[in-house]
């Protein structure tokens, strides 16, 4: 799968993944391979992925919108810093 960050002003992170669990308006939830199609608001917390390789990464964001359909996912936010892990 293939993920983008954005917020306005540049791309937090744009690579392959294995999965990404974001905080949505209704509870977190993960996306993983052949996810079906979704477009929901999310929440400001934690968003945390697994990359292609292995790693793992954890984000702050303050809210916003993720899209995913096959198997691309993007998630838009207003602001988003790395976290400690």
């Amino acid at each position: 799968m293939h993920l983008e960050i954005l917020t306005p002003d540049k791309t937090v992170f744009s690579g392959r993944i294995k999965s990404v669990t974001v905080p949505g308006s209704r509870g977190p939830f993960t996306i993983l391979l052949n996810h079906a199609p979704i477009i929901s608001t999310l929440e400001s917390g934690h968003l945390s992925l697994s990359t292609a390789t292995g790693d793992d990464m954890l984000f702050v964001i303050t809210g916003g919108m993720i899209e995913a359909k096959q198997n691309r996912i993007m998630v838009l936010s207003e602001k988003v810093s790395i976290a400690e892990l």
